[in-house]
């Protein structure tokens, strides 16, 4: 077995709904990922010099997605992060830019790489506003934070990246410095199909940057892995500092998906992608972070965003039923407790400043005790 292997690859599978053709949030038609890593220099911290391991993703709901907002809707575990653009969101229900994620200390450079970006998409128009949406989580256990090294080239390179295909995972991008349940930790994606009567399917998709939560919490399909791996068989990053400190991350979740929602519905989707956060053995720690946005591609009569005549014209939306929500409700339970695994899979050792290591979780023990548990339990049920 390799540290790169998903969950799927070793037998481990969340739910009943079936994954995309990618398992990503990429599976949504018309959503995009893209990264930029930033690695860079080794030994003890200098601000300002390194090392660095930091970087940017960005995530599009579709292309120019300006031209076409999607309905959004946000929830808040609990509020030690940010994520720029939220009081328009909650206001107007619509997602008018492209999603960028970061460590902490470098949100405002993103933000402004956006906008800079989002001109350069309008040509001559000037007559707009746009307020992105920017979120982070803090890398300073691994990298130089202060130092800011993220800059418009690094947001640049990440909008040339944007694809629609596999999405790399672990320590890459936005990822690259962030530690969950005291793995190496970052980018985790995963998809669930749900069936409708419509177009036979509807595409969810997930998308975590994942640095929270304490090893001895950890939980994968119900088994307790943090007893299973401890920090005395697989390091914890923390034991160099404070033990304290392990828990105090934050992590981001971005839910996707094609069904034709409205911002309320946006509202309940993210408030659900918080009990896969709690069902892996996140509690929302006062120290972090964690705040989730749903957005929808299922309508696209918006009209762009801009400062020019006003539109008196009805706009014909469409809604999901209350039965399919819920259905979206399972699934995208299931596959964010799918992505934030992946995230501690896909990462690789990572030896940040001060040579401050942080291991992935190893693929080979985290399959022997899920899928021992579930032969043990099919075993005792016969």
């Amino acid at each position: 077995m390799t540290a790169t292997q998903r969950c799927r690859d070793l037998g481990i599978t969340l739910g009943i709904f079936p994954p995309g053709r990618h398992n990503a949030i990429t599976d949504v038609p018309g959503v995009r990922v893209g990264h930029c890593t930033i690695s860079e220099g080794e030994g003890p911290l200098v601000t300002g010099k390194g090392p660095i391991r930091t970087g940017v993703t960005i995530v599009e709901p579709r292309p120019s997605v300006w031209r076409s907002p999607v309905f959004a809707g946000a929830h808040r575990l609990n509020g030690n992060g940010e994520m720029t653009g939220l009081s328009w969101i909650r206001e107007n229900g619509q997602l008018t830019t492209p999603i960028g994620l970061t460590n902490t200390h470098s949100v405002g450079a993103v933000r402004d790489a956006i906008i800079a970006e989002i001109h350069r998409d309008r040509g001559d128009d000037e007559s707009y506003f746009c307020l992105p949406v920017v979120a982070e989580t803090y890398d300073g256990i691994l990298s130089d934070i202060n130092g800011q090294h993220v800059r418009a080239e690094h947001v640049e390179a990440a909008f040339r990246a944007l694809s629609d295909g596999p999405v790399p995972e672990g320590s890459v991008g936005s990822g690259t410095g962030m530690i969950c349940h005291e793995f190496n930790g970052g980018i985790g994606t995963a998809s669930r199909l749900v069936p409708n009567a419509h177009s036979g399917a509807y595409t969810l998709g997930v998308l975590v940057q994942a640095n929270h939560g304490q090893r001895r919490r950890l939980r994968v399909d119900g088994v307790p892995i943090g007893e299973r791996i401890p920090t005395e068989t697989v390091s914890s990053p923390y034991e160099d500092l404070r033990k304290e400190m392990a828990g105090s991350g934050s992590i981001i979740v971005l839910i996707a998906t094609d069904a034709p929602l409205l911002p309320h519905q946006c509202e309940r989707l993210a408030q659900r992608g918080a009990l896969a956060i709690g069902r892996t053995g996140g509690i929302g720690e006062h120290n972090s972070g964690d705040l989730l946005l749903a957005f929808s591609t299922g309508n696209d009569t918006m009209p762009g965003v801009g400062l020019g005549e006003l539109d008196f014209e009805d706009i014909p939306v469409r809604m999901a039923s209350d039965t399919v929500v819920e259905l979206l409700f399972e699934a995208v339970i299931d596959a964010t407790e799918e992505a934030i695994v992946n995230s501690m899979l896909a990462a690789t050792t990572t030896v940040g400043r001060d040579g401050i290591t942080a291991h992935p979780l190893p693929a080979e023990q985290l399959r022997a005790a899920v899928v021992g548990a579930r032969e043990n339990a099919e075993g005792a049920a016969s």
